[in-house]
């Protein structure tokens, strides 16, 4: 047993002292010991000294209770270990030991009915003496790992063998003090590069594990101080009473007290898909990270944190942030697919350059024919070829636009920061998704309606009752009372007599257990001492309804109770109370009419009903019996008010505005959800007589699956819907071509929220294993939050679309510019370092002005994107190639014949083609704001950070040209000539204004080619 509670462990069977007692660093230790013998004898303590050593090992009888000595700990009688490898091996034996959880609860001081206290003295010696319900995580990856993936790029990987290159060739030419400029700047702007990725990616690392700690702050429903209330799942506790319903992660490893058709699911733990049943007898065991599949009850804590599995499982866990979006990755291939083709351009230029110089058309400095045959030296023909190879390199590198990926890591960062008043987004590439989301599937309660139930309505059999319940009789009353407080997930507390009811549970729950407790002076603490609950039949949402049997302890009679959809319930029943007590035969018909009349009125109809048992129809042995649910008698029918949340009508019909159908799926009867949805704006006037726009679930169902994919586009509305019918909509949606978001709350709902394009869970009501299942959570479980997250999902897209324009535009006229420069003179216009220069304001500053853009109104205003729909636009294509097309016509005019329009020097017009092209880059920056509209500066002073980007980086230009000579290669330019460059920059406004009345077809251009072995759609 030393093993069990650890070196100082001690055993007192019943009636016997001390007999053993430990040694610990050749010290004599006096102990204090509490006697716990068995039920019937009443505790006593006694102090012992003693310096006998222990000689045997003392096998405890079953009702005999293992303590712990801890000089540290003593006010607790049993180990840690004890209590982890009890749950760990799942040991009876070891339970029956310690005798039964009962004996377990008064080890760590816990009083099973009313849960701990002590208050924060109390909490404080549990936790060091139990530890804290945390895992050691392990570290996040730092910032030299960030570093290091970034130099795996094959870009990186081109530039760096081109600055080895650049830098041999211009130190053998010109020397080491003036050489390294070329190769130097080239390795500078990859530092720069490598480190705007590696803080960029450290620092969405870091928000990350934010939102991590912040999802995994769950709140748990204890038991402390005799009342039920929400801590923290870090402030959990040994000894902590844990109250468990479905959806509920498991927090801690634990022992179960009581409840009822409790299932876990421990896939998590095991591997296994098979629910677990939970019970005292056979498995009362429960672990730390599993989630509740059914049922309820109550578990008293016996480990926290690093002393449970899931604590070892979750400490050795790695969890990689750092997920590349289906958008990075296709501008990832984007890039590569350029800096192929400037690798093609680049080995063309050298081929086109070596034979122009070995057949003598290429002069040097003071032109001389470079090549001469026999006659040139070795050297000179070694300088030439190097000098070729630059250009090559130059070529190469006016192709690569490494600002792509870091642009979509701005952009997603940025509107994630955004959005965290509203949402908390756990899948990066849920935010890019959520742009293209053609389809909605919303769930109704909480999400279009504010969760704020109350009981407006009840009908005794087919009589209303407004006001007084003095009309009802005592009978009847006691057994409404009764299928209220004994049929419930919920509870009712309250401290003293003169003190609020404090009413907890689901908000349906709270609803039906405050409307008993006031109109009907309910006493449910009463209600529960006086029956005893034999069986419970929980409520899911497949069965929607829930079922207890129990026996009454005044007569010994036996009682069932039923709760749940009016439909479902009515269907079970035959008969009905009235208000005097009698039963009278059901009228389907009157109450129907009853049930239609309520839900026109958009309330939630739930109804109870009641049959006695004889306990020949009982039976014996209650445990796994069916609850009886036949030949009932109906006692009442309460309707439920869930009013709409404000301003949702708006948001649906924002949604609808931008061409997103919104479906509602809810487990309402067809009233109500039509109800609702035409109170939403879901179902507009002209739907409304649609019958195929409305319809339930289980006739979804029965369709075909042809018929299926025929009418699921009409549907708006599907009620009486399980979660298999939302899943099954979503697959057939996603079949149809359709990008779907779909809401969901529920455990249920998981399979749904993972099958959708994008999974919305809700942060308030839904479950742990709803949120799991979901890329992103909805904080105010408000549909016009997912509004809002569908706007900001068209505005990341948007915003991408816009950088992409800009930086192909750069590199196509960089890369065409120097190509035609090198194949006709043998030299380039724009060198290495200005190339780099310019990549670099552009990748890094440009990425960050267009990323931070943020959603206007016009993004609603378009239809979605969808699935098929390619990245770069012909809109895109059309302003890219006026700008480009421009650009290029422009600086090869200077190239060929600036010197002699301006009547200036070769460098001093290699330095007016930088200038320009440079200058034409910041005017284009104003056109990619608007893809499509004509005035792009329409709300360009709510930006001020473009504003402060644009003079930044026009500042940084003048430094460039006026201070920094050597290294870019230029010359200081006059007034004059500044004028020019802006000038020729400008002109880019009106040419964008013009291109932009050109018409483009609607089918994308790489659709007219039949090129389906080259897949070249994949990345445009």
């Amino acid at each position: 047993m030393d093993r069990l509670f650890g070196r100082t462990s001690v055993v007192f069977p019943d009636d016997h002292v001390p007999v053993t007692i430990s040694k610990s660093h050749k010290r004599w230790q006096v102990v204090v010991v509490a006697i716990y013998c068995s039920r019937t004898i009443s505790s006593l303590t006694k102090k012992t000294p003693t310096k006998k050593k222990a000689s045997n090992e003392v096998i405890p009888p079953s009702s005999c209770l293992l303590l712990n000595v801890n000089q540290h700990n003593e006010y607790f009688r049993i180990h840690q270990a004890a209590l982890t490898d009890l749950v760990k091996e799942k040991s009876h034996n070891k339970l029956g030991e310690l005798g039964a959880v009962a004996n377990v609860a008064s080890a760590v001081q816990t009083d099973l009915q009313g849960g701990i206290s002590g208050g924060n003295e109390g909490m404080s010696r549990r936790q060091e003496a139990y530890g804290l319900n945390g895992y050691n995580k392990p570290p996040t990856k730092r910032f030299f790992q960030f570093v290091v993936e970034a130099f795996k790029d094959l870009s990186i990987a081109i530039l760096l063998v081109s600055a080895a290159f650049s830098l041999g060739i211009g130190i053998n030419e010109h020397g080491l003090k003036e050489g390294w400029y070329d190769g130097g700047s080239i390795f500078l702007y990859v530092f720069l590069v490598i480190s705007v990725s590696a803080v960029s990616n450290y620092r969405q690392n870091k928000q990350f594990d934010k939102l991590s700690k912040f999802s995994e702050n769950i709140k748990v429903e204890v038991l402390r101080e005799g009342r039920r209330q929400q801590v923290s799942i870090f402030e959990l506790v040994v000894g902590d009473v844990v109250c468990l319903k479905i959806g509920n992660q498991v927090p801690a490893d634990g022992l179960f007290i009581d409840g009822h058709s409790l299932r876990v699911d421990e896939s998590s733990m095991t591997g296994e898909s098979d629910h677990v049943e939970i019970d005292h007898d056979h498995n009362p065991f429960l672990f730390s990270g599993t989630k509740v599949a059914d049922g309820y009850g109550k578990m008293l804590v016996v480990s926290v944190g690093m002393n449970t599995t899931w604590g070892e499982m979750m400490s050795h866990a790695n969890r990689d942030t750092a997920e590349e979006t289906p958008l990075q990755t296709r501008l990832n291939g984007l890039k590569s697919s350029l800096g192929k083709v400037g690798l093609a351009a680049a080995f063309l230029v050298h081929v086109v350059l070596l034979i122009r110089h070995f057949t003598g058309n290429t002069n040097d400095e003071n032109g001389n024919k470079e090549f001469n045959g026999s006659k040139t030296k070795f050297g000179d023909i070694l300088n030439s070829m190097l000098g070729i190879v630059a250009d090559a390199i130059t070529i190469s590198v006016a192709a690569i636009p490494e600002g792509l990926p870091l642009a979509v890591t701005l952009t997603l960062c940025y509107s994630m920061k955004r959005m965290t008043d509203q949402a908390m987004v756990r899948k990066l590439s849920a935010c890019e998704t959520m742009g293209s989301a053609t389809t909605i599937c919303t769930d109704k309660t909480g999400t279009l309606t504010m969760n704020l139930m109350k009981v407006t309505k009840f009908w005794l059999g087919q009589e209303s009752i407004e006001h007084s319940i003095s009309s009802i009789s005592p009978h009847v009353l006691e057994l409404i009372r009764e299928g209220v407080a004994l049929n419930t997930t919920g509870s009712v507390y309250r401290a003293t007599p003169s003190s609020e009811y404090n009413i907890s549970g689901s908000p349906t729950e709270k609803a039906i257990l405050s409307w008993a407790v006031e109109e009907l002076e309910m006493d449910a603490e009463g209600m529960k001492q006086s029956c005893t609950v034999l069986h419970v039949d929980a409520f899911n949402s497949q069965k929607k309804r829930s079922g207890v049997t129990l026996r009454k302890e005044l007569d010994n009679t036996v009682h069932v109770h039923w709760k749940g959809a009016a439909e479902m319930i009515l269907e079970m029943c035959s008969s009905y109370y009235d208000a005097s007590g009698l039963t009278k035969d059901m009228d389907d018909h009157e109450m129907d009419v009853i049930l239609e009349n309520m839900a026109a009125n958009s309330l939630r109809c739930i109804a109870f009903a009641h049959r006695k048992l004889s306990e020949e129809e009982y039976g014996n042995g209650p445990e796994g019996k069916k609850i009886e649910d036949e030949g009932l008698t109906l006692i009442g029918i309460v309707g439920i008010k869930d009013p709409c949340r404000q301003g949702v009508k708006k948001a649906v019909q924002v949604c609808q505005n931008a061409g997103v159908n919104v479906k509602m799926i809810t487990g309402d009867n067809v009233f109500t959800a039509r109800a609702v949805a035409i109170e939403c704006g879901i179902l507009t006037p002209g739907e409304i007589m649609i019958d195929s726009s409305v319809i339930e679930g289980q006739e979804f169902r029965n369709y075909t699956p042809k018929e299926r994919l025929e009418k699921v586009d009409q549907i708006r509305v599907m009620a009486r819907s399980s979660p298999f019918d939302k899943l099954l909509m979503v697959q057939c949606l996603k079949q149809k071509g359709h990008v779907v978001a779909v809401t969901g709350d529920g455990t249920d709902d998981a399979p749904a929220l993972k099958e959708a394009d994008v999974g919305l869970s809700m942060a308030i009501q839904g479950t742990e294993v709803a949120k799991e299942s979901s890329d992103i959570t909805i904080l105010d479980d408000n549909f016009a939050s997912v509004a809002t997250v569908l706007r900001w999902g068209r505005c990341v897209y948007s915003n991408i679309q816009k950088f992409i324009q800009f930086q192909l535009t750069v590199s196509v006229a960089a890369l065409v510019i120097n190509f035609v420069a090198a194949v006709s003179t043998g030299e380039v216009p724009l060198t290495a370092v200005q190339l780099l220069w310019v990549n670099l304001i552009m990748d890094t500053l440009g990425a960050l002005a267009l990323a931070t853009e943020q959603p206007t109104n016009d993004l609603m205003e378009k239809p979605p994107i969808g699935r098929t729909e390619p990245l770069i636009t012909n809109i895109m294509w059309r302003n890219l190639l006026a700008q480009a097309l421009y650009q290029i016509i422009v600086l090869l005019t200077l190239q060929f014949g600036g010197e002699s329009i301006f009547g200036v020097t070769k460098a001093v017009n290699h330095t007016l083609i930088f200038n320009t092209f440079v200058l034409c880059q910041v005017f284009n920056e104003f056109n990619a704001r608007k893809l499509e509209k004509k005035n792009v500066f329409k709300g360009l002073h709510k930006n001020r950070l473009f504003v402060g980007i644009v003079g930044l980086t026009i500042l940084i230009q003048v430094v460039m040209l006026e201070f920094l000579k050597k290294f870019a290669d230029t010359e200081r330019l006059n007034w004059w000539q500044w004028g020019v460059c802006v000038g020729i920059g400008a002109l880019s406004w009106p040419i964008g204004w013009v291109a932009k009345y050109m018409p483009v077809p609607e089918k994308p251009i790489f659709g007219y080619l039949k090129w389906k072995k080259l897949d070249i759609r994949s990345h445009f």
